[in-house]
This record gives structure tokens, sequence and C-alpha cells, in this order.
């Protein structure tokens, strides 16, 4: 079984497990950045809304990715559903500047 990526331990591209590359390493797994994206940009949901959102995840890497993400305290299940935390909103505002670069990245590529 995989283990969470997490920051000191060993994760793809480096062994000893600097930040960057731990959370390089568990946004690059399957869903987990659609998951965080879909939570940040559209607010809390239950777990058939989420999957909805996510149009074509299958409940085993949802559930999956859900654990790991709750692990690291990017998200998590309350009362309405799964909601990104605080420490999630921060890296969801990171993430919006790169999606930004990405649409003009792939306008140039179109050209």
């Amino acid at each position: 079984m995989n283990q969470t990526p997490k920051p000191g331990k060993p994760v793809r591209g480096s062994r000893s497990g600097v930040p960057v590359m731990a959370l390089l390493d568990l946004l690059g797994r399957r869903w987990a950045m659609g998951i965080l994206w879909n939570l940040g940009k559209g607010g809390p949901c239950t777990f058939r809304e989420l999957q909805e959102r996510c149009e074509a995840i299958s409940p085993t890497v949802l559930n999956a990715r859900l654990k790991e993400l709750r692990e690291v305290g990017l998200i998590e299940h309350a009362q309405e559903g799964y909601r990104i935390t605080s420490t999630g909103h921060e890296l969801y505002a990171l993430l919006v500047p790169l999606g930004t670069w990405a649409k003009k990245w792939a306008a140039k590529l179109s050209t």
C-alpha cells in the first residue's frame, strides 16, 4: 500500500523527503489536484457531489485521495461534507496563478 507523501519521508524525487518534493508527489497522485481544485473553487460538498464535480473519478480513488488529503491537513470532513482547510486554502491560492499561467501556456502552444 502506498504511503501518503509527507515531508521528511522518502517520496518520488527525494530520498530525504524535501517538503516541496513531498507536496509535488502528493499533488501528482491521480485526482489529488482535482479534488483540491474543486473544493477550493466550489466550496464544501458531500462525497457524491464531489464525485460529480470530478466527473470520471471512481469511488475507490476518491476515497483514497480524501484519506490522504485529510491525513496531511488539506481537507476535512465536516457536517456539510468535505471542505478545504485553511492550509488547503493557502495552497489553493498558490495554485490559482499556476492555473492562469497554464491557460496562457496552452494558448501559446495552440498557435
